[in-house]
């Protein structure tokens, strides 16, 4: 058995290679990979000694030849292909292990400059990887440093690699080469070429969108239907999740998570980690209907919960602090599709043990959890996509416009701070009203402004909330003064909203007369 060693990552290699020479596997490499095993004391031979033909153009052709692909690709079981490589002095290779030049590394350094860019791109490697790919039947392509141990495992036991590992091996090698050229593409298809700036350091501008759009996404699990029964669906997460995201998560207990499970699970977690202190978020059919902050894991949740208790029946519930014993006895008591939370307790944990349905995800938070978001939104329409860089935009105190002759009170503007974070992550059109950092009532996902201020203020009285003295986030402008005279009536004193209407004077004027505070923040937070 002969084994072909190329890697641009060499993290692990040289046990492997000790480990394939005890095992009587013969090695060749190429150029610094070749350099490191000789150090070792392995007996290498160089490709340029398979080859009979010396690495050129710095080093970029070194495996582009026939004596190394026809290695890869005979077929052992054809007689024709095994006359052709005894006709022509070929050996056959029956392992490969190849990882590429760090293109994605290189780009997303600042100041890559295009030579940079352009030299690392692999040739040799690719192709090396299709031939051996392709031909999985006869040969193993090793393409990460993760499969070396079952590689490893399998020669040690039998001498030969399985056709089930094989095949595994082979489908993994044309994912990565499938993500190493979406890779290039997102990147040239996102230059500004300028052809007078040409030079050996030259930066070129990016576009933020690129021309063609590679996304690759790695099965989480297949679920079991869609949005619907009669729908099927299944989960993928990013190549490389960000900290914190929900797919980084692990499910603790509980049945399988549904399609719905996930995307309400989402809208709850990314929700929950935009608030700094411990807070807790309800969330149901991707709304929040419950929101809120506290000195205790247990007093958020008491606090989301008394929002809108109707609703938080089968919800989804997330915390940014650990669950403890307290908050999850005040938990258990209702019905809960899935808790999220950074950590439980060993008391939480068992109070759940008896309600085995309930899903427990822990997703662990990193220190600046608050700044983990995705860069990039998708959605898919028919035969396209919608991409957007994500609604990210934190409102800060020296944001807010006041507009009107009531100033707000500082206890005003702290609740108002928050009740526009939850308006963020509640479905347009969206009126949030909140107070001693509490939702109070949510209206939410309606054709007019008007009624979801009216859905807000049925939700509060049917929760036994008083909104009297509440403040109010509005996600858009109010075109007219109808939906500010709705929050007021309410109980409202307080009111932040966008601006930029044409009527906003009148809506201004209608603030001044009603004798309420309203502030502009020059952002809006459509959410579809």
């Amino acid at each position: 058995m002969r084994a072909l060693i190329s890697v641009s990552d060499k993290t692990g290699i040289v046990d492997l290679a000790k480990a394939l020479h005890a095992l009587g596997v013969g090695l060749i490499s190429t150029g610094g990979t070749a350099k490191l095993l000789a150090e070792q004391g392995l007996p290498v031979t160089e490709v340029a000694e398979v080859t009979g033909f010396p690495e050129m153009l710095d080093g970029r052709v070194k495996t582009l030849h026939p004596k190394v692909h026809g290695g890869l690709l005979a077929r052992r079981d054809t007689p024709e292909h095994m006359a052709a490589l005894q006709a022509q002095g070929i050996a056959t290779i029956d392992l490969l292990i190849v990882n590429l030049y760090p293109f994605e590394a290189t780009v997303a350094k600042p100041g890559c400059t295009l030579a940079d860019a352009i030299e690392n791109i692999d040739i040799g490697g690719p192709a090396m990887v299709r031939s051996a790919a392709k031909n999985w039947k006869d040969v193993g392509i090793v393409t990460d440093a993760s499969q070396y141990a079952d590689v490893f495992a399998e020669l040690k036991a039998s001498g030969k690699l399985s056709d089930k590992l094989r095949f595994a091996l082979s489908v993994a090698a044309f994912n990565r080469i499938s993500q190493y050229d979406g890779a290039i593409s997102n990147y040239l298809s996102s230059v500004n070429f300028e052809a007078e700036k040409l030079s050996e350091d030259y930066v070129p501008e990016r576009a933020q969108f690129s021309g063609q759009f590679n996304e690759q996404y790695v099965k989480v699990q297949d679920l079991r239907y869609g949005e619907n029964s009669h729908q099927q669906a299944a989960w993928y997460r990013d190549l490389a999740p960000a900290a914190g995201s929900l797919a980084t998560g692990v499910q603790l207990q509980g049945k399988e998570l549904s399609y719905n499970n996930i995307a309400d699970a989402d809208a709850a977690w990314e929700c929950v980690k935009s608030f700094d202190s411990s807070a807790c978020v309800i969330v149901k059919h991707a709304n929040p209907c419950g929101v809120a902050v506290g000195a205790t894991a247990l007093e958020a949740y008491s606090k989301a919960f008394q929002t809108d208790p109707t609703s938080a029946f089968g919800g989804i519930i997330a915390f940014n602090r650990p669950v403890d014993k307290a908050a999850a006895e005040a938990v258990s008591k209702q019905f809960v599709e899935v808790l999220m939370a950074p950590d439980f307790s060993a008391e939480a944990l068992e109070v759940f043990k008896s309600k085995v349905n309930v899903r427990l995800m822990k997703i662990a938070l990193p220190a600046n959890y608050g700044d983990v978001r995705n860069a990039l939104e998708t959605k898919r329409v028919g035969s396209g996509l919608l991409l957007q860089s994500a609604d990210n935009h934190e409102l800060a105190l020296a944001d807010m416009k006041i507009v009107t002759v009531k100033q707000p009170t500082p206890e005003e503007l702290h609740d108002l701070l928050f009740a526009w974070k939850v308006a963020k992550f509640v479905k347009s059109n969206a009126i949030v009203f909140c107070k001693n950092g509490m939702t109070m009532g949510v209206g939410a996902g309606q054709m007019s402004r008007l009624d979801s201020a009216r859905i807000a203020s049925i939700k509060a009285e049917a929760a036994k909330l008083s909104l009297q003295g509440t403040v109010v986030a509005s996600d858009a402008f109010f075109p007219f003064r109808d939906g500010l005279d709705v929050v007021v009536d309410a109980g409202a004193t307080c009111v932040a909203q966008p601006g930029g209407s044409m009527r906003d004077q009148e809506v201004i004027d209608a603030a001044n007369e009603r004798g309420v505070a309203m502030v502009f923040t020059g952002v809006r937070h459509f959410r579809h």
